[in-house]
């Protein structure tokens, strides 16, 4: 017979904390209301999965880069009424279209809430269980551009492929320079059909070659991410004006009440 005293060390060789903390709990439960051994396991592993998915979450939010605050719950679709709630949580899904590889492209001038909507879309992932990185465009081609001075492009690209969905906010951003652009075809090129990307951008594609100098390239970048992808466009008041243009207006208005 298993020494009941050695459980804990056991249950911590084989990694289970939840069980460990709970099962004199969960045992003295069972055995007043009459639990029969299958119904007391299968509420240990219960118990046990459900935190490891709350860690799992924690980790990959953790590691995300994604903007705080950011979620479905906290954008107005008031104001944006060409996206719709529940369009977006079904995407924030992933199971349509991250399987296969598939992207989100979301377009609109800036202040619009794209970022917004691309974090939420990412949030969401996450708590399905997708690997997520949120990054400004600028940012991850620069680190790629050091990859490649440093020759090791290609295994910066492979480990970049452990994210389900890599998110480029603000791509219009990028410089129109040989060697910038030629990191970020590359990375388009290495997901394409295989691993998704959601972009930002508050410029059309017939505005690209402000992106990319070359004709052939633009074309090719924008053939992939278009290529078994979903379309976004945001075409409202820009929240930042919006918001200075209240937050300019709610003194007045109580100046005029106080004086009414």
């Amino acid at each position: 017979m298993t020494d009941a005293a050695k459980l804990p060390l056991m249950l911590t060789e084989l990694r289970m904390p939840t069980i460990g903390r709970l099962w004199q709990e969960l045992g003295a439960r069972a055995d007043k209301e009459g639990w029969g051994a299958a119904r007391f396991l299968a509420a240990l592993c219960e118990h046990e999965l459900a935190e490891r998915a709350t860690r799992r979450i924690a980790r990959h939010l953790a590691e995300s880069g994604l903007p705080p605050g950011k979620t479905i719950q906290t954008f107005d679709f008031a104001v944006a009424p060409s996206i719709r709630k529940a369009h977006i949580t079904a995407l924030a899904t992933g199971n349509a279209w991250i399987e296969t590889g598939a992207n989100i492209l979301i377009f609109g001038p800036s202040g619009t809430g794209k970022t917004h909507v691309a974090a939420a879309i990412g949030a969401g992932l996450i708590d399905h269980g997708y690997r997520v990185l949120f990054t400004r465009t600028t940012d991850l081609v620069q680190k790629l551009q050091a990859a490649r001075r440093d020759l090791v492009l290609p295994a910066t690209l492979a480990k970049l492929d452990k994210f389900d969905c890599i998110i480029l906010d603000d791509l219009g951003y990028a410089r129109k320079d040989q060697a910038e652009t030629a990191v970020l075809f590359e990375l388009i090129a290495e997901r394409y059909e295989r691993n998704s990307l959601v972009v930002t951008c508050n410029q059309p594609f017939s505005e690209w070659d402000h992106v990319f100098p070359d004709p052939a390239v633009t074309v090719a970048a924008i053939d992939r991410l278009v290529h078994h992808a979903t379309i976004l466009e945001i075409n409202t008041e820009s929240y930042r004006r919006r918001s200075a243009a209240e937050n300019a207006e709610a003194p007045r208005k109580r100046h005029a009440k106080a004086t009414a």
